[in-house]
Formats: C-alpha cells, sequence, structure tokens
C-alpha cells in the first residue's frame, strides 16, 4: 500500500520465493528420495549413449573378424535401461507424496497462522480470498519440491554430456555448450514472465472465488429478492480477465517451446555435422559418433524442462500470495495467570481503529450493556474486552493484569465470548459446549430442546439441524461454560424470540458465580436490566450511567426507536 506496483510486486515474489525454498527444505523425506531417483535415472540416461556405443564397436569388430564381444555390453545396456524405468516409476510415487506432503503441511500452518491473527485477517482479505490462498495456492506451492528437483536434476544429464563430449572430441563440447546457453536465456525469460502471468491469474481466481463466498452467505436474500441472474453476472464479471490470463500463459508456454525446441534438433545437426568430418578422418569411430550425437540430445534436456519451470512459476506465484498471508501478525500471548480477583475489567486511555473508549472500569460481577447505532463501535468495544483485538492505544486489564500478558490458557478460561452468529466446534452438541454443558444449556434455555433430539448431548453436529435462535443458545451455553471470570455477548440474543430472551437475560443478571457481564445488544430490555449501561455514539464513548438516567436524554432514547421491548 503507498509503494509502486512493481517494488511491491517484486517483494512479494521475493517473499514468495523464501517461501518455496522453505518449503522444499522442510518437505519431509520426498524431496530427497525424488533426488536421488532422478540423478541415479540422470546417470542411468548419460550411460546408456556410452554402452550402447562400445555395443555397436564390438558388434562392429566381431564383423570384421575381431575377437571382441558385445553380449557384456549388451547386458550393461539392459541393465541400466532397467535401473532408468525403475526410476522413473519411484519417481512418479514421490513426486504425489512429495506434492500431498508438502501442501498438507504449508496448508496446516496456514490455517493456524490465519486462526491466530484473528480479526486482522478477515479484515484484511475476504473470505473466499483466504479459502483460495489455502486450497489451490497451497497446493501449487506444495508442487515446488517436484519442480524445483525435477528442474535440478536436469542439470544433471546437461553437465554429464559435457563432460562426455569432453572426453570424445572436445570440439565438439563448445557446439553443445553454446546451444545450452540460449536454452539457458530462453528458460530464465520464461520463468520471469510466466511468474507474473500465473499471479495475475491467481488474483483473478481469488476474486471470483471472494465473490461467490458472498453470494453463498446471502443465497437466502438473493433467491428472496429473485436476483439470481444479476448476482451470477457479477460472481462471473471476472471471467474474461481470467480466460485473458490463461491466453497469455498459454502463448508464452508455446513461444519458451518453440525457442528452445528448435536448439535440439540444430544441435543434433551441428554435433552430426562436426562428428562426419572428424569420422571420416578416422578421429572418431562410428560408436562415438553416435554416443556424441545421443550426448548432444541429452544436453539440451533442460530444453524439455519448460513443464518443471512453469510449475516453478506458478509456485513462486502463489508463494507471493500465501506469504501475504503468513505476513499478518499472530496474536501474542505471555505468561501470566490471574491472581484472586471478580473479574474487574478496566480501560485505561483505549482507542482502536475509530473507537475511542479512554479511561473506563467495569467493577466485577456487574452487568453492563453496550448501546449505540449500527457502526458507533459495540462490536470492537466487545472485541477488545475478550481480546479478540487490541488497542491502537492504551490496554485492557482484567483484575489488575494486562490481558496481552496472560497466556493463552489462561486468557480463554477466564473469558466466554458468545457472538450473534457462533460457530459450532466439535463433533457432538456436548463437545460444541464443553465443560459442564447441562447447567451451561439451563441457564441459555438450551437443555430442554437439546434433550429433545434422538441422543441428546451426544447428538452429532451434522445430524442436529437448528434455527438460528437454537444455534445462539447453544453459542450462549458455551460462554456460559468457560467463562470464568468475564462473559462477553457480541449481540448474542438477536435471534432469540421475546420470552427466551428474557429467560436468558434473567440467567444473566442472576449469575450465580458471580461473573462480569458485558453485553453488546441492541433491545431495550437488555439495558434496563443492566446495572449500568455504556452509550457509544459514533464511535466515542458519550456516556456511562444507570439506564433510568441515561433514558432522560431524547439523543440515548433515539438509539432504541422502534423497539417496543
Amino acid at each position: 500500500r503507498g509503494l509502486p506496483i512493481s517494488y511491491a510486486r517484486r517483494r512479494g515474489v521475493l517473499a514468495g520465493d523464501r517461501l518455496v525454498i522453505g518449503t522444499v527444505r522442510r518437505g519431509g523425506p520426498w524431496p530427497a528420495a525424488l533426488a536421488v531417483t532422478a540423478v541415479v535415472g540422470a546417470a542411468g540416461e548419460l550411460a546408456i549413449p556410452y554402452l550402447i556405443g562400445r555395443t555397436v564397436d564390438a558388434l562392429v569388430a566381431r564383423q570384421a573378424g575381431g575377437q571382441m564381444d558385445g553380449t557384456p555390453w549388451l547386458a550393461l545396456c539392459a541393465c541400466a535401461i532397467a535401473a532408468v524405468m525403475l526410476c522413473e516409476s519411484l519417481g512418479v510415487w514421490a513426486r504425489g507424496a512429495s506434492g500431498a506432503y508438502a501442501a498438507a503441511t504449508l496448508r496446516s500452518g496456514l490455517l493456524r497462522h490465519v486462526l491466530g491473527t484473528g480479526h486482522a485477517a478477515t479484515r484484511r482479505f475476504p473470505a473466499g480470498e483466504l479459502v483460495t490462498r489455502a486450497g489451490l495456492n497451497a497446493e501449487e506451492v506444495g508442487r515446488a519440491p517436484e519442480t524445483v528437483t525435477s528442474a535440478l536434476a536436469l542439470l544433471v544429464p546437461t553437465a554429464g554430456a559435457l563432460v562426455a563430449l569432453t572426453l570424445i572430441a572436445p570440439v565438439l563440447t563448445l557446439t553443445l555448450a553454446a546451444g545450452i546457453v540460449v536454452i539457458l536465456f530462453v528458460l530464465r525469460a520464461f520463468l520471469r514472465t510466466t511468474t507474473v502471468l500465473a499471479g495475475g491469474y491467481q488474483e483473478v481466481q481469488g476474486e471470483i472465488a471472494a465473490r461467490l463466498v458472498d453470494a453463498m452467505d446471502g443465497a437466502r436474500t438473493i433467491a428472496a429478492a429473485g436476483t439470481s441472474a444479476q448476482e451470477a453476472r457479477r460472481v462471473l464479471t471476472p471471467l474474461p480477465w481470467l480466460r485473458a490470463h490463461g491466453m497469455d500463459l498459454w502463448r508464452a508456454n508455446a513461444s519458451a517451446a518453440v525457442r528452445s525446441g528448435v536448439v535440439v534438433p540444430l544441435l543434433e545437426v551441428a554435433v552430426l555435422a562436426a562428428g562426419g568430418f572428424m569420422l571420416a578422418a578416422g578421429d572418431l569411430t562410428i560408436g562415438e559418433l553416435y554416443a556424441a550425437a545421443r550426448y548432444a540430445v541429452l544436453g539440451a534436456a533442460l530444453s524439455t524442462s519448460l513443464g518443471h519451470i512453469g510449475g516453478l512459476a506458478r509456485a513462486r506465484a502463489a508463494a507471493a500470495r500465501v506469504s501475504e498471508v503468513l505476513d499478518l501478525t499472530p496474536v501474542t500471548h505471555g505468561a501470566r495467570t490471574l491472581p484472586p480477583g471478580t473479574g474487574t475489567v478496566e480501560f485505561r486511555d483505549v482507542a482502536a481503529n475509530g473507537l475511542t473508549v479512554g479511561d473506563l472500569t467495569l467493577p466485577g460481577g456487574s452487568v453492563t450493556a453496550v448501546v449505540g447505532r449500527s457502526g458507533a463501535g459495540k462490536s470492537l468495544l466487545a472485541a477488545l474486552a475478550g481480546r479478540l483485538a487490541d488497542p491502537e492505544r492504551g490496554s485492557v486489564l482484567l483484575d489488575g493484569v494486562p490481558l496481552g500478558e496472560l497466556s493463552w490458557e489462561e486468557l480463554r478460561r477466564a473469558i466466554g465470548y458468545a457472538f450473534e452468529r457462533p460457530v459450532l466446534v466439535g463433533e457432538t452438541i456436548g463437545d460444541a459446549i464443553g465443560g459442564s454443558s447441562a447447567e451451561a444449556a439451563r441457564a441459555a434455555c438450551a437443555d430442554a430442546f437439546i434433550r429433545r433430539l434422538p441422543l441428546g448431548y451426544a447428538t452429532p453436529l451434522p445430524d442436529a439441524p437448528m434455527s438460528g435462535g437454537e444455534r445462539q443458545r447453544i453459542g450462549l451455553a458455551r460462554a456460559f461454560a468457560q467463562g470464568e471470570r468475564l462473559l462477553v455477548l457480541d449481540d448474542a440474543t438477536s435471534s432469540l424470540d421475546t420470552v427466551t430472551e428474557r429467560q436468558v437475560g434473567q440467567a444473566l443478571t442472576t449469575d450465580p458465580r458471580g461473573r462480569t457481564r458485558l453485553i453488546a445488544a441492541h433491545r431495550l430490555a437488555t439495558a434496563a436490566r443492566a446495572d449500568r449501561v455504556i452509550w457509544l455514539d459514533d464511535g466515542t464513548l458519550r456516556a456511562c450511567a444507570p439506564h433510568h438516567v441515561l433514558w432522560q436524554d431524547p439523543g440515548y432514547r433515539a438509539v432504541f426507536q422502534g423497539d417496543a421491548t
């Protein structure tokens, strides 16, 4: 942001290169297996022309009346061919295993990192983008061990061919070396061009995925509004850009293939021509001429690496996109534990993302409601109290300890959090609640409908279709079960009917465990039941007082305009 595009792209590619190298280094045993099979196979390919040449010379000498027997050389040829075939088979297996292992390892680390960054990841990238980067892009990076190892393995026959030609006839080495230089320049240009084009292609893929995820989230609204055709056009709008990038990739590949492919027959013709003159002069045998021609082809094997170079380019581009996610700073935790306390929450000179709280204290065991118009900062204040977000200025303390200094285990044990649309995690209903699930479910008015399920608390989550209100009650039960000192409810009762909301509200205000409760809410009844109310207005703390005191202010009453409850 704020940097020239070329510099930002270059920096991203460099970060991607580091990730590619790290993926290869941390690829487990598979890159080593790939290297061994590639090197042994390349050595076998280098040996075959020599062995065939010796076999031909032996057969020619025998026909001329010599005593040389070609049978041992023929047997060695068969062994070398068998070794090459075995290495090819093992290489195919090792390539699949290395790609799967590297992609799984990277995807797991990326997922942990995204979850560790919290809101920072979802604020920076749309959900569809994150899915694409953790899915398709991580898989492309996972192929790096295969592409890098295979590309480097092609250097073995090239180097070997140069050495072999030098032993046969040093003059022929110069011809091959000139061709190899041309091929290297073509491959270098192809790698740079394809990396840029692949990056553009992957960006459009991420854009389409982001639009598709947004559409799926609003599927019911789209169906109700009858706008499915318009939404489909919106999601597919980037398709022409995707096609353009794909065509550019195809043209780059075709152009490089033509340029490098022309070099191989030219090299072979040049070596054969020079070798023919040497054969006529008696400086080469027929077998040596055959071997020289084959070594010219093997030396130009780099021209066949376009597929590997293209894969490497895609891995580099994908790694640059994955690195952008990995560059996000994860939430760090300390090692402190909480002293004995009642759950007092202190905001000290706190400001974050347009919200200014200043100094504010929530007494231990109290019930505090946070109200304000949409966009006033209610959810952000709740996130700061539960340390789902960190302030840009100031600090938030729980019983005198800054939240950032608490260990992760202590933080999650002390604070229970419930959301408007909770995500239920676990195998069963009981797993999703955790802790004393039955007691917590009763407090959240969820015990009755859970027990009506075929397996009760042991019912698998996929087999327990729930309404929005029932999911909210499970989310509330999870917060009740986990939070030992502080409960943070971010509009967590919005989907409850009036009767259930009152029952849950009573459980909150009469919590027998005496926990501090912070409730970001829209309903008048919630604010009226609280000990006091934090009134946010356009990102600032306008007032903090009991509901009946604030009710005298017309501006405060306007916040609840239209709420009859």
